[in-house]
């Protein structure tokens, strides 16, 4: 008996689940919640109950209540990570939501609202985020009806628990449904280890949410998230990871305002001549040119694909009609050396390894680019076909010891172009992939109208406008221009907590 006793291990106290407040919630898995799910899924507003229950999952870590409902949405939307998650598999997983908040600063303070937004858009979703303060319960309600009869927009809650009599404070989840008559909404809460899905009264949700966050100290909102009509190929993106990006953005969305209002211009080119001579040193680090990045595991330089190669195509003739612009040919004209402003390691070569670097580690999952050194770099024309302008950089990394190689595919602008007369700095770099003055271009356009409206003098207003306006603006050069727009949206509320 003494040997089978000591063979035995201790048990350690904890917390199995927690006993769901009823009222006000309502458990889904009982006899009135399963009879409320019957006639709301007869009313049509069950809809979106189905995809989403299709990908649900429990959050991994007790603050990833934003990222799992994130992944949740995305995966029931059928968005594609661009990316493996295990083996060949492509699926969202929190661990891949990274590319607004380090996952470590997550998984310690949580996520805010505006930095749940701004995921969902770099992860490939259009999102339109509302908070509770700027908006009102007719307004929510409508959207919760819209989402949960529809299949592909979902509604994502953040709401302060302590409003239902639960357990924990602020708190993220997918609405699942929505009982018109006793006007329920179904919380699909992602923490399932603590309390299971349940209804509860919409305006008791509408408080919830209406809570002040005492870490942003803005209130709390909904956010509706949808598929993209096509799949997103972008030329730029916002970066909100960088140590840079709240210096620089209160640069473009206050300082640049305040800039224009203190000062009076007599034609455009001082405009644009004096933002760009006020310019942080790290607004590279802040505009990011995307790369296509793949593994290349026959080796490097593999022909490129038919889908990949319009791809490579769509992103030469957005950067061309970019550099067709007045805005850019005027950045040219001010200063050729805004062409240039780079740091001394942006070169396409010394980018395109970063991309590769940042791809190997995306492919294998991890998160330290520290255990990722260069073994070779190699760099080919892929020149099949005059249909095909890329230029393939194929660069040997190890990885945690093994060996792998990454391409990145960078388009080509074709032979004809001539940037000369665009730039006189033009270098080989320059006939390739987007240069700095290309990322100022795209930046300026893309500010919002309410930046020009400190000109004092009428005339520059008028002409500035003109030169910004995107409706004469080639329809993909337009979509690129909507996107980078909709992302500082995002970022001047993050910005702001």
């Amino acid at each position: 008996m003494a040997s089978m006793s000591s063979s035995l291990s201790a048990a350690v106290a904890g917390v199995y689940k927690r006993v769901l407040p009823c009222p006000p919630a309502i458990e889904f898995s009982s006899h009135e919640g399963k009879a409320l799910f019957t006639e709301a899924l007869a009313d049509g507003l069950m809809n979106g109950f189905f995809k989403l229950v299709s990908t649900f999952q429990t959050q991994a870590e007790p603050a990833y209540c934003g990222l799992t409902t994130l992944s949740v949405v995305l995966n029931a939307l059928s968005v594609d990570p661009g990316r493996t998650w295990k083996g060949p598999w492509r699926w969202f997983d929190e661990s891949m939501l990274d590319c607004c908040e380090p996952l470590e600063s997550v998984k310690k303070n949580g996520i805010t609202f505006s930095k749940v937004a701004c995921l969902a858009q770099c992860a490939g979703a259009s999102v339109q985020a509302f908070r509770a303060s700027e908006s009102s319960l007719d307004m929510f309600r409508s959207f919760v009806e819209m989402c949960v009869a529809s299949d592909d927009h979902h509604l994502i809650v953040s709401y302060d628990r302590r409003i239902f009599k639960q357990t924990g404070t602020g708190h993220f989840s997918p609405v699942g449904g929505y009982h018109r008559e006793r006007d329920l909404a179904l919380i699909l809460d992602v923490a399932r280890f603590k309390y299971p899905p349940h209804w509860i009264p919409l305006p008791l949700l509408w408080e919830a949410m209406n809570s002040i966050d005492e870490v942003t100290g803005k209130s709390r909102g909904f956010m509706m998230i949808f598929k993209r009509s096509k799949a997103p190929c972008y030329l730029f993106t916002l970066s909100c990871k960088d140590e840079h990006w709240r210096a620089i953005c209160k640069y473009v969305l206050v300082e640049v305002p305040q800039l224009l209002r203190s000062q009076v211009f007599d034609n455009p080119e001082q405009v644009i001549c004096t933002i760009l001579g006020s310019l942080p040193a790290a607004i590279a680090s802040f505009v990011k040119w995307v790369v296509e990045v793949r593994p290349a595991v026959d080796g490097p330089l593999q022909k490129i694909d038919k889908d990949e190669n319009q791809r490579l195509l769509y992103k030469s003739e957005v950067l061309q009609q970019l550099r067709e612009t007045k805005v850019s040919r005027l950045i040219a004209n001010i200063n050729a050396s805004y062409c240039g402003r780079t740091s001394a390691n942006e070169n396409l070569e010394d980018m395109a390894w970063q991309a590769c670097c940042q791809g190997a580690a995306a492919f294998t999952g991890i998160n330290c680019l520290s255990n990722i050194k260069c073994i070779k770099k190699e760099a080919n024309v892929a020149t099949k076909g005059e249909m095909e302008r890329a230029v393939v950089f194929s660069n040997r990394v190890l990885l945690n010891g093994c060996e792998q190689v990454v391409d990145a595919l960078v388009p080509k602008l074709p032979s004809s172009t001539s940037t000369t007369d665009i730039c006189e700095c033009s270098s080989v770099e320059d006939s390739f992939y987007p240069s700095t003055r290309d990322l100022l271009a795209i930046l300026l356009i893309a500010l919002p109208a309410s930046t020009w409206e400190e000109l004092s003098n009428d005339y520059v207003h008028q002409e500035i406008c003109q030169m910004i306006s995107i409706e004469d603006l080639p329809t993909e050069l337009q979509l690129e221009v909507e996107h980078v727009f909709e992302q500082l949206v995002l970022l001047k509320g993050s910005c702001a907590e």
